[in-house]
């Protein structure tokens, strides 16, 4: 008997497109002699709908008209396990879910939201539980973890929206004395680097908090790390598989929104230019990070290498972008497990 995967795409989060071009990837390469696909989407307003239209609909973003869409909702009765069809007040169509697949990134989505809603709903979710998805979104907090467990971590401080900013700004200024500059101001909740900031002179803290505020309620400010990030692509519940470690290679600047989507002036390098000793040491704080911070299924675990070989932890993507091309298939891709292989190992791994 096939499974009845339900692929959740779009939402409603400022990474709504970033969704789209993930999903679309992962559609394609689903093994339909395994899968039964019902493709779920959500608005980038929050509304849920039954897609049956053409797949390619969903990565040019035309997925969402009146022919190809009919409202749904996931039923929470964990004995039915079921989305619920309903148009003009009346349900048309009930459809199981074997399990769930939120490719979803950002807000309302890889921050735990969907994911409890699929556990009440008693739906095997693929990926990261709500516990893990929503500590791993808050970089604050997974960074407390972390630290705790012995692995660096940025200094830095947390400042919330409630507090005016004059006072705000006194405290940031504080920080920044004690970490010079640069540093990088940050929504605490968000990802594909929206709302971040490189900020080299006293001059541009105010703007850079106030964009962060822009995509959250908190903002944290970070000391710069010098060195290049590191990344390792890890699956799996009791037992992890991790790929081979990722080098970026900037220019200059930063891995923001436009280089980490295009690649204008920066590379990727899988394997990482480093010594097969240090690559073992990166997997190992990598898998560390990955159960103190209670991650199942799968996850993207980001670091830096500093010049004098020190890693030190950055944040963990619950669900990374995950096209073909992205950074999470290609480390597995190196260590030759191909994209269809991914995507038949982590829905096995649901839970």
């Amino acid at each position: 008997m096939k499974e009845n995967i339900g692929v959740i795409f779009g939402g409603c989060s400022s990474e709504y497109g970033v969704s789209l071009h993930s999903a679309s990837a992962v559609i394609k390469n689903l093994d339909r002699e395994k899968y039964n696909l019902v493709l779920i989407g959500i608005t980038g307003t929050g509304d849920w709908y039954y897609f049956e239209g053409a797949e390619e609909k969903i990565e040019n973003d035309t997925w969402f008209n009146e022919t190809d869409c009919t409202p749904a909702c996931i039923l929470p009765n964990k004995s039915d396990r079921k989305m619920l069809v309903y148009k003009d007040g009346q349900v048309t169509k009930e459809i199981c879910l074997d399990k769930a697949f939120p490719v979803l990134h950002g807000k309302n989505g890889e921050d735990g939201t969907v994911q409890g809603l699929l556990e009440l709903a008693g739906i095997p979710v693929v990926g990261c539980d709500l516990v893990s998805s929503a500590i791993c979104m808050d970089k604050y907090r997974a960074h407390k973890l972390v630290e705790g467990v012995g692995v660096r971590v940025a200094k830095s401080a947390v400042f919330s929206d409630a507090v005016p900013m004059d006072i705000i700004m006194e405290d940031v200024d504080a920080l920044v004395r004690e970490t010079g500059f640069p540093v990088f101001v940050k929504p605490v909740k968000a990802g594909s680097s929206y709302g971040i900031t490189k900020v080299y002179k006293k001059e541009m803290l105010s703007d850079a908090v106030k964009a962060a505020f822009e995509y959250d309620n908190q903002v944290i400010v970070e000391e710069n790390i010098e060195g290049f990030e590191v990344g390792c692509a890890v699956m799996g519940n009791e037992e992890l598989t991790v790929g081979e470690v990722d080098e970026i290679e900037l220019s200059e600047g930063f891995f923001d929104y436009t280089e980490k989507y295009n690649l204008i002036t920066s590379a990727i390098h899988v394997p990482a230019r480093i010594s097969d000793d240090k690559a073992q040491k990166i997997k190992k704080t990598a898998m560390l990070i990955y159960k103190v911070l209670g991650c199942c299924g799968f996850a993207r675990v980001d670091m830096f290498l500093t010049p004098d070989g020190e890693i030190v932890f950055n944040e963990v993507n619950t669900i990374p972008g995950f096209t073909e091309h992205s950074r999470f298939p290609g480390m597995m891709r190196a260590r030759g497990i191909s994209f269809s292989q991914i995507l038949d190992t982590v829905i096995g791994l649901a839970k």
